[in-house]
């Protein structure tokens, strides 16, 4: 039997983790599933759980003289109803795709991150945000952009005894974003390819544009040829711009839900969609 930690301060928290390695746990809808399916193939994989769920302050969204302040815990339904502006438009619509509904209520935020799986739906949305992931040790506290904290499939660069305690979004006055998702059915599934975008209007023409595409690569990528190119067009334009040639920085892959090229072929696709949907 593993030892089960359920500190009641931060503090607490990273002394256990510090002097443990335990594995945080937050609304623990990665760490069930991975430990029944190591288990199904005779893995007894049994590591130290250090449940956060009684630590306070991880949890929420605030507004900050910054931008916002989204903490580690906060769940994908509080995302989805929270009273946010345009900017988190697409953030709130992964939020409503994020498996059922259970796991909406339970999964978080900064479980989703820290899974580093390449089909993690808030990733490609936190990428476009210029998000920064906080992280806290016994020591020190520290942040880093999204596209630095995470260094590969599954793989990221938090260190020994650190966890995650939130996400900063910067302010962008007047910027929309939104989402795409491709998935063998409507709900429910993990995603075969997907697209995020932000961008912001300076009268009628595209100022500032971020895009990022997911599951088409062992980290979702920006895709800044393609954010280069829409730079300085009307927002009728923008669906045209996309080409087979800004995909350059992605890598897809074949596997049970969709070859190499119909990923290729569904990104394309979905750039489309989420630039038309900017136009209306």
């Amino acid at each position: 039997m593993s030892a089960y930690h359920r500190p009641r301060t931060l503090a607490d928290a990273l002394a256990i983790r510090a002097a443990t390695g335990a594995l945080p746990l937050a609304g623990g809808t990665d760490i069930h599933a991975i430990r029944t399916a190591r288990a199904g193939w005779g893995d007894p994989w049994r590591p130290e759980i250090l449940d956060l769920s009684a630590v306070p302050d991880l949890d929420g969204i605030a507004e900050t003289a910054e931008g916002w302040r989204i903490g580690a815990r906060t769940t994908w339904t509080t995302i989805a109803e929270s009273p946010l502006p345009p900017l988190f438009d697409g953030l709130r619509a992964a939020a409503r795709e994020v498996g059922g509904r259970q796991v909406q209520n339970r999964g978080t935020i900064a479980g989703n991150l820290v899974t580093a799986s390449p089909a993690g739906d808030g990733i490609p949305n936190l990428l476009v945000l210029d998000a920064e992931v906080e992280l806290a040790s016994a020591g020190a506290t520290r942040r880093l952009p999204i596209a630095r904290f995470l260094t590969g499939y599954r793989s990221t660069a938090l260190l020994p005894g650190e966890i995650v305690t939130a996400l900063h979004i910067p302010r962008c006055d007047g910027a929309r974003s939104r989402f795409e998702k491709l998935g063998a059915r409507r709900y429910l599934v993990i995603s075969i390819a997907m697209a995020a975008g932000v961008i912001r209007l300076e009268g009628d023409h595209v100022a500032d544009v971020r895009i990022a595409v997911g599951a088409c690569s062992p980290v979702a990528r920006r895709l800044p040829a393609l954010e280069a190119a829409l730079t300085g067009l009307h927002p009728s334009e923008l669906p045209h711009v996309p080409q087979p040639a800004h995909l350059a920085p992605l890598t897809p892959i074949g596997d049970v839900r969709a070859s190499a090229a119909y990923r290729s072929e569904a990104a394309l696709v979905l750039l489309r969609d989420l630039l038309a949907g900017f136009a209306r």
